[in-house]
């Protein structure tokens, strides 16, 4: 008498299970596609980029797209492909800083806002609202006019007006989660407040805020794009993919083709970002995760 050995199939990680779905979706694998390549261009733009970005030839100036720069030269002679792949660098060295760390305080004031007493609740929200009431555009203007162009005052200005859509997520979250029947069990147990917080309500909202930050990074690289192209964000001559689009618009009638670079590149961070923020969200809900079958 022989046994037969039943193999099951080796359950798959959380992570593993996110990728799944993915690429299971095909607006979720094109979103990953193209993600995974503008962030793989900007962490190996050395490599990639054939020319200094910032190095100027002046005989090779105002040149059409051609074999040797495969999308032109601008108005100094520097390489445009060279600044395309380097400019994806500087979008996500404020992309990345900027939504971590509007998460991080966001998460923190809007669980103790959600979970705190009335009062603490109501200054929080207060804080949220004035924050919210400076067009964000303008107070970036105002700012920047203040203290001058540079990275990290367009970083710290993007956090600093990003925090309130975080906070009002994880708030309103928290408040739904406080009421639920394994947090009140755990209340019962003589659990404290620290380890609810940490053990059952910020694994519960991080998903959701993954979602939302996935929309959110074009939002802050396009911010980006437009205080450099309005000359107010990183400093010359540092490539930024807003100022190869003022340098685009002023030569537009002569050489289309750096509006053309600047363009594509910010149109691919909008959609790889939103179709892999979409999937995300089909993943992270349970109720259209089970739509979609398994």
């Amino acid at each position: 008498m022989t046994d037969t050995a039943v193999s099951l199939p080796k359950p798959r990680s959380e992570l593993g299970e996110i990728f799944h779905h993915l690429v299971r979706d095909p607006l979720g694998l094109a979103g990953l596609i193209i993600v995974t390549l503008i962030v793989a261009s900007a962490l190996f733009a050395p490599w990639i980029a054939p020319y200094d970005p910032i190095a100027m030839n002046i005989p090779d100036r105002l040149q059409s797209p051609n074999l040797t720069h495969l999308m032109g030269t601008d108005q100094i002679g520097r390489d445009t492909f060279s600044r395309v792949i380097w400019g994806g660098r500087v979008a996500l060295q404020v992309a990345l800083p900027t939504i971590a760390g509007a998460i991080a305080i966001g998460l923190i004031l809007g669980m103790i806002a959600g979970y705190g007493p009335k009062w603490l609740d109501n200054l929080i929200v207060l804080f949220f609202d004035t924050v919210r009431s400076f067009p964000t555009v303008m107070f970036a203007l105002a700012v920047v006019a203040l203290v001058g162009p540079s990275l990290n005052t367009v970083i710290l200005v993007i956090m600093v007006t990003s925090i309130p859509t975080y906070g009002r997520v994880v708030r309103t979250l928290t408040q739904s989660l406080k009421e639920a029947e394994f947090i009140t069990a755990e209340k019962s147990l003589g659990a404290s407040t620290a380890r609810i917080m940490t053990i059952h309500i910020v694994p519960n909202v991080l998903g959701p805020l993954a979602v939302l930050a996935a929309m959110d990074i074009p939002t802050v690289v396009g911010l980006e794009a437009g205080l450099s192209f309005l000359g107010m964000g990183v400093k010359p001559p540092t490539p930024s993919w807003g100022s190869l689009l003022n340098d685009g618009y002023s030569l537009i009638r002569n050489t289309p083709w750096l509006i053309v670079a600047g363009g594509i590149p910010l149109i691919l961070t909008t959609l790889g970002f939103t179709f892999l923020g979409e999937a995300l969200r089909d993943v992270v809900d349970p109720k259209l995760r089970g739509k979609g079958g398994k």
